[in-house]
């Protein structure tokens, strides 16, 4: 496998790959995601990723409301697949990493493994426009996800670079967001679970717009 892998397809990923179950966190294809890993189990599962040439893992969300075994939850069927793309080691044990997405995956089936994490047999296919960068991109409401973004900045007091923003294409620019959202695992499920990106950022703006009149009515924080 060369250090820098292009994939064109469902064909070019491995059908079994490691699952890094963890609450929250959505990637998306060709997003970046930093992680800090420390668990034992995690730290072999990098270093494995590494060995095998692939370095791949795939983020998937514990559903907990279907869980009953706290040590090993029930997952959502449907994550994101990430390459290892940058690598450090803090000195104290610790990978500090970046994932980069590939392509949105559904779970066939966990296996039996002797592993200390969870691998499972999974699907792209049905996912097989995020190996097409930027697809469907111009059927985004750009300026409407701008409003919403411009009034949570203001509630919250937030700045940004906007001259980023502006520049940034429309896929990039929904999913950044999307993955930076402050929302919980339900709507960071559904962001990941949109068909398309134009679906994703109406998602977004739905979420936000609930978000921001829950705020304004009721002086709640924030969903979380």
């Amino acid at each position: 496998m060369p250090i820098n892998a292009d994939y064109s397809g469902p064909a070019d990923l491995p059908e079994i790959i490691p699952v890094f179950p963890l609450s929250g966190a959505l990637l998306l294809p060709r997003g970046q995601m930093p992680l800090n890993i420390f668990e034992p189990r995690y730290l072999e599962m990098v270093d494995d990723a590494l060995r095998d040439g692939h370095r791949l893992i795939g983020m998937i969300q514990p559903d907990d409301v279907h869980s009953r075994d706290k040590d090993k939850p029930s997952l959502y069927k449907v994550g994101c697949v990430g390459r290892i793309t940058q690598l450090a080691e803090a000195g104290d044990g610790r990978y500090i990493l970046e994932l980069t997405g590939v392509a949105r995956f559904k779970i066939l089936e966990e296996k039996s493994v002797l592993t200390p994490y969870r691998q499972c047999r999974v699907d792209y296919f049905a996912f097989i426009d995020d190996f097409t960068a930027r697809r469907g991109e111009d059927d985004v409401d750009r300026q409407a996800l701008l409003n919403v973004l411009t009034d949570f900045l203001k509630a919250n007091e937030l700045k940004v670079d906007w001259e980023g923003i502006e520049n940034a294409p429309n896929e990039a620019l929904v999913n950044a967001l999307a993955m930076m959202s402050p929302y919980g695992p339900a709507e960071k499920q559904a962001l990941l679970e949109a068909p398309n990106l134009k679906t994703r950022a109406e998602i977004l703006i739905a979420v936000t717009e609930m978000d921001l009149a829950k705020k304004r009515t009721s002086g709640d924080p924030p969903l979380q």
